[in-house]
């Protein structure tokens, strides 16, 4: 359990602690938690890293404070546990959800961003920007009908919503390993309205002055390297739903497709993303 932010998260930790490793902050996607690194802790750690996979605010053993839903305080989160574990800077590689709040921090928290991985996550300035459509019309229908109060959390913990949208976001005849778990986890107290709200922000923001503020703060030029990591056959967003992130970034940005596999990289490929992750933070200065 990490103090940070005026919280405490829960942080799985691997790879040697002698203040020489470089860290490594790993972020899940919605509706995960730190186990769906499970595959990329050991590798990272192995490879020389110290590898620290946090819980989100407001998911498995991370604080669930009844406000705050908003990117910039997860961003104000993982800033607080890369100080809190005695780090002056750290890589910060995101997936889904993870994603947003890894690409919004060279932004927002610059003096403790070395570089940047992301996973199934496109730039945040046109996901929040109501003129522009990035998403396919599947993946708009999701996420609109969890702006439904209520409803939403009950299907993921009195019925098998997790489930199932593991399975639909997934490449076509994937199983997902761990369902159950999954399920628990989200069926914990105010995990499910927590991930709910987090979601609700990321649309119900972008006309309001909180999302205005938020896409100004992110619409500038990244200076740290880049790794987006795509499935070609993600459902929830399709190859040109990236077409405008290396607009973005001014340092050296790196652009890999993995192919056969859906929204859930970590898992569905683990071993090619712990080998795409070594290589590219071999090549880090």
């Amino acid at each position: 359990m990490v103090a940070a932010n005026g919280g405490r998260f829960h942080v799985a930790l691997a790879g040697p602690d002698d203040g020489q490793a470089p860290l490594v902050v790993l972020l899940h996607a919605f509706p995960q938690f730190w186990w769906a690194w499970r595959a990329q802790i050991p590798a990272l750690a192995e490879a020389g890293y110290r590898v620290a996979a946090m819980d989100l605010r407001g998911y498995a053993g991370s604080d669930k404070p009844p406000s705050g839903h908003d990117t910039p305080s997860m961003v104000a989160d993982v800033r607080g546990v890369i100080g809190s574990l005695g780090a002056s800077s750290a890589v910060v590689i995101g997936h889904g959800l993870g994603g947003q709040v890894a690409w919004s921090m060279p932004a927002m928290a610059p003096a403790v961003t070395r570089a940047v991985g992301v996973l199934a996550a496109p730039h945040p300035v046109p996901l929040h920007t109501p003129s522009v459509r990035v998403a396919p019309v599947s993946t708009l229908r999701t996420l609109a009908r969890f702006q439904v109060p209520w409803f939403p959390e009950r299907s993921f913990t009195h019925a098998d919503g997790v489930a199932h949208l593991l399975r639909a976001w997934g490449a076509p005849g994937w199983e997902p390993e761990g369902v159950d778990l999954y399920t628990q986890a989200v069926r914990l107290p105010f995990v499910a309205h927590s991930a709910m709200e987090q979601l609700r922000w990321s649309l119900r923001s972008t006309p309001r002055v909180d999302g205005q503020r938020y896409r100004a703060a992110v619409n500038k030029a990244i200076t740290v390297p880049v790794l987006s990591m795509r499935g070609t056959a993600d459902p929830v967003f399709t190859d040109s739903s990236y077409r405008r992130d290396g607009d973005y970034v001014h340092a050296t940005y790196s652009r890999v497709s993995v192919a056969g596999a859906g929204h859930w990289l970590p898992e569905e490929a683990p071993e090619q993303v712990s080998e795409l992750l070594i290589e590219w933070l071999g090549g880090l200065e």
